[in-house]
């Protein structure tokens, strides 16, 4: 019976021992030293903020008390702030614990924003750095300061979307348009229906708006507002906003036509919404010009100017499927030449068929189909 006892008296001080030393790792404050020498970039350096650019942030490593990994992040304020609220943070390159960080200047554009200071003006803002390891935190005593000139554009969104009473998703925020990102993501584009006199405008989601965008009276460009925007007749639109330069292109189109090469036949499609366009029945002309010529392209009426959309090859063979990349469609604007940059039909024997062209911002490429 003592011997049990002894053992059991042994088994719980072991245990007990093992929690303490768990709850011991769980709780244990790993100090760090503070990051002391800044490196680059140097102190009141200017700095030209451009579309493309990056600068290279880089300091002194800091040390943990067990020589584990230290995590750094850069904090930046107004000129006037103590950085006990800083307007942004960037953590250092390599997942955090790299001794250096790649900002690109869109960022240090937004932070410029945070900081009141405006489009394409010139202004300050600091910087610093704070190590940590846990809980355990320490902000550096060096503080330098940047001279930013802010780009002239605005930041782009993700992703944009149209709404208002004037568009084709009326004013129901869940019933906006997409707005579809062009190559590199600071252009958006939409082919869509605008009433006249009745308001539209951009925003950057469909569920929770954080950021809302308005064209200005001059129908040039663009400013972050909910203003809302109008136009001053009902009409189908091509829309193409340039984040970098804060401009828009804002242009009517009043005609898609269908056009086989050899007869020079043109047939007009009708807009169907949402960036599509459609002809039902159409009987194409194999026949004239004595060969079964079986070419066509499209012309599309823009801002009062016909421009050839077509193929993004100078010249084709009949395509074995229906659908795919040989059907997308490019623009050529003042290129004129009968034949260039034509499509074949998938066969010859088509006795009628139905033509839909899509530049709906949902899909990766315009396109269209030969539906027979």
């Amino acid at each position: 019976m003592k011997t049990y006892i002894l053992s059991a008296a042994c088994c719980l001080t072991i245990l007990l021992s093992l929690f303490g030393c768990k709850k011991d790792k769980e709780f244990k404050d790993v100090q760090v030293t503070e990051v002391t020498t800044f490196y680059s970039p140097d102190e009141a350096k200017k700095i030209l903020l451009t579309p493309t650019g990056t600068v290279y942030f880089e300091w002194e490593k800091s040390v943990a008390m067990d020589n584990g990994v230290v995590y750094y992040d850069v904090l930046f304020d107004k000129e006037n702030g103590d950085f006990s609220k800083p307007i942004y943070t960037v953590p250092a390159d390599n997942n955090g614990i790299g001794r250096g960080a790649s900002i690109t200047h869109k960022i240090l554009d937004r932070i410029g924003k945070f900081a009141g200071i405006g489009s394409g003006e010139e202004g300050t803002i600091k910087w610093t750095i704070v190590a940590s390891r846990g809980i355990s935190k320490v902000i550096s005593k060096q503080i330098r300061s940047l001279k930013i000139t802010r780009l002239t554009g605005i930041e782009a969104p993700a992703s944009l979307y149209l709404t208002g009473e004037g568009t084709e998703g009326g004013a129901q925020l869940a019933q906006a348009l997409t707005v579809k990102s062009m190559s590199g993501g600071d252009t958006f584009e939409i082919y869509t229906k605008l009433l006249g006199g009745k308001s539209y405008k951009f925003v950057d989601s469909k569920t929770n708006v954080t950021r809302t965008f308005s064209v200005d009276n001059t129908g040039s460009t663009f400013k972050e507002n909910a203003d809302g925007a109008t136009v001053a007749k009902d009409g189908i639109y091509r829309i193409n906003l340039d984040f970098n330069a804060g401009t828009v292109s804002l242009q009517e189109i009043t005609k898609l036509d269908f056009f086989m090469c050899t007869p020079q036949k043109r047939t007009t499609l009708t807009y169907q919404g949402k960036g599509i366009w459609k002809v039902s029945d159409m009987v194409p002309d194999f026949t004239s010009g004595g060969f079964g010529d079986d070419r066509y392209f499209f012309r599309m009426t823009i801002a009062g100017v016909e421009q050839k959309v077509g193929s993004s090859n100078l010249d084709n063979q009949p395509p074995a499927v229906k659908t795919g990349s040989y059907f997308n469609l490019f623009f050529y604007p003042g290129e004129n030449n009968q034949w260039n940059y034509s499509f074949k039909f998938p066969n010859r024997t088509i006795q009628k068929c139905d033509v839909i062209v899509s530049f709906s911002a949902e899909i990766a490429n315009y396109t269209h189909e030969i539906v027979y």
